[in-house]
């Protein structure tokens, strides 16, 4: 497998990139094509992998920052390394690309040079949870601020493949989100789009709130790209403060500091569930291409597991999977 990546991207780049590709290629055995300023990738590849042949860096002379426009920033800046990485998945040298940069530029860029499978009416931002049970896909989760009922619909396709074909878990619990799991709460979005969603052959349970997300309550979170950002900084934010609150608890005085190294190996555990870089990145489903979004802050770990990510979606065939159930549904003449 070839997998393009964004070198410029990220408040750590390129040397995080680097060093995550570096370790992906060790593990996964994948191929990768670093895009960006070539003298700045260079300094951070260790000699013995200058001129190894699963390493290869494209030079691309532009940057797309975090502050641009997005579809200004794709269309002028044409030798940026996000819009050239997005090419090579285009053009078919890549069967990957991945990116911790402008989320904006990149969903952009993802519609204007790979486009969108067909008969998927929009992309949505996937990233994944952990819950009491093990986690949870939020779908759309910022993509779209305003969505139609059959939007959500493809979002709830879309979600559920991934958990089963690339997640590994049969007959995944989707749920939509909700402010009660009444049929008759909600606007007229969530009305409209659970008549949508009991017509589909998934294990759909109806609307969840919000609490329910982290509880375990379903394996994939339908919503509007508004409602699902909101609820996935929410959770963000709750787990952050818990951290910082814990911190604070355990390093008041010595009996508390005891107690701490008591606790320490139940603490780790409880970190890393909620340390995305063991996620990886968000996929942005309905690209016709593997797309991977990072977390802005990833360090080398959250670059190596977003290349596991994307290596999974392409040995499971995601792609060619959702092209056919997304024809079932009688989209396959969208615009």
């Amino acid at each position: 497998m070839k997998i393009a990546i964004d070198a410029m991207g990220g408040d750590n780049a390129p040397r995080a990139v680097v060093e995550g590709a570096v370790q992906a290629v060790q593990q996964y055995g994948v191929e990768i094509f670093l895009v960006g300023l070539k003298n700045e990738i260079e300094v951070y590849i260790a000699e013995e992998y200058k001129k190894h042949n699963k390493i290869h860096i494209i030079d691309a002379a532009e940057i797309i920052n975090n502050d641009e426009a997005p579809v200004a920033a794709i269309k002028q800046k044409k030798n940026s390394s996000m819009v050239v990485g997005l090419k090579l998945v285009k053009e078919e040298q890549c069967d990957a690309f991945l990116s911790s940069g402008s989320t904006g530029a990149f969903l952009a860029g993802s519609l204007l040079k790979v486009g969108r499978i067909k008969g998927i009416d929009r992309p949505a931002l996937a990233p994944i949870v952990p819950t009491e049970k093990g986690f949870c896909m939020i779908i759309d989760a910022g993509a779209n601020v305003d969505s139609k009922p059959r939007n959500l619909q493809q979002f709830a396709v879309m979600g559920a493949l991934y958990m089963e074909k690339v997640m590994g878990i049969k007959n995944p619990r989707v749920g939509l989100l909700n402010v009660g799991a009444e049929e008759h709460k909600g606007n007229e979005l969530t009305k409209q789009s659970i008549a949508l969603l009991r017509n589909l052959d998934l294990n759909f349970i109806g609307n969840v709130e919000a609490r329910d997300v982290t509880e375990g309550i379903c394996e994939v979170c339908v919503c509007d790209g508004f409602s699902g950002n909101v609820l996935l900084k929410s959770i963000e934010g709750t787990a952050l403060t818990i951290f910082k609150m814990l911190k604070q608890e355990f390093t008041k005085n010595v009996k508390s500091k005891f107690g701490a190294m008591l606790l320490k190996s139940g603490l780790r555990a409880f970190k890393k569930n909620f340390d995305y870089t063991e996620y990886g990145g968000a996929p942005f489903l309905g690209i016709n291409g593997i797309m991977i979004k990072a977390h802005g802050s990833s360090d080398a770990k959250a670059i190596k597991n977003a290349v596991r990510q994307a290596k999974l979606l392409y040995d499971n065939q995601y792609l060619n999977i959702i092209g056919s159930e997304i024809n079932k549904l009688g989209a396959d003449n969208v615009e």
